[in-house]
């Protein structure tokens, strides 16, 4: 059996590979060591994943890409986490970007753009990622994230900068309070997944100026912080992966393509794609 993770900071999407070919799919909460240390991971695993647990004797492989996974320390917490339960598995960790680049290109070169929770970009050149300097997080990037979106919306919401109509169909979906912001973003755990929550609002006002234009505006803004940084970026296709990205395609492609950027795959969650890449022995080529 072989078992394959994509993990963000709000979940985790598990694929298992039995030796019948059959897939079975598990989701938990999302495990990122930059903000869960060993102990917490495993509470979640055992309070949130025992029908996954209990095929652990039989797993022989795990592939965990992972946000927050992007050094050696943050490796060895999530590998001593999952070697707990799967203690005769061999267990690979690396970051999420390079998963997302083996759903999305392939072993072909290209841009793979994250818009989730949070966002990134790495430019993959066939074996590796080239992530530059993104991926700041929720206070100082995830530019046209749902952390981003949800910060606009919360603070034009809270400084009366909504349009009448918009902030009285907030109000009603959220009913916030600057107590509850402050409380939820500066003392609860997971303040980026809490921002994140309130980007699904966008969707249902798209339509009217007001979404239109803060879409427009953080699409953009990633576009022209992350895409155009890269200087050749117009003569590769460039993916996406992601809530933000799959629900907002054709915004998304629209703004793409009036920038020159040519896109490639646009998907919602990449662990099908990943299981097919690593079915195909494409880890074999990569590692």
């Amino acid at each position: 059996m072989i078992l394959v993770a994509d993990s963000g900071s709000s979940k985790t999407d598990w694929l298992l590979f039995l030796d019948n070919q059959e897939l079975k799919q598990f989701r938990t909460s999302g495990l990122n060591p930059y903000f869960l240390n060993e102990k917490e991971i495993v509470k979640i695993l055992y309070d949130q994943a025992q029908d996954l647990i209990t095929f652990a004797p039989e797993i022989k492989e795990i592939y965990f890409f992972g946000a927050g996974c992007s050094s050696p320390d943050r490796h060895e917490i999530i590998s001593n986490a999952l070697s707990v339960f799967f203690t005769k598995s061999y267990i690979s960790v690396d970051i999420d970007l390079l998963g997302y680049a083996f759903a999305t290109c392939g072993h072909q070169k290209g841009l793979c753009c994250v818009l989730a929770t949070g966002s990134n970009i790495s430019f993959f050149d066939g074996d590796n990622i080239h992530d530059g300097q993104h991926g700041l997080g929720f206070v100082l990037g995830d530019e046209g994230a749902g952390t981003w979106f949800g910060k606009k919306l919360i603070t034009d919401f809270l400084y009366g900068n909504m349009p009448a109509d918009i902030s009285k169909s907030f109000d009603a979906n959220f009913n916030l309070t600057k107590e509850q912001v402050i409380k939820n973003v500066y003392q609860k755990p997971d303040p980026n997944s809490y921002l994140a929550s309130f980007s699904k609002f966008l969707s249902s006002i798209r339509e009217s100026k007001y979404g239109s234009d803060l879409l427009k505006k953080g699409l953009l803004e990633f576009i022209n912080t992350n895409i155009k940084s890269f200087p050749e970026y117009h003569n590769y296709k460039c993916h996406f992966v992601g809530s933000i990205a799959f629900t907002f395609a054709n915004e998304l492609t629209s703004l793409c393509n009036e920038n020159d950027i040519s896109v490639g795959k646009i998907i919602l969650e990449p662990i099908h794609d990943l299981m097919a890449f690593v079915l195909s022995g494409g880890l074999e080529k990569a590692y």
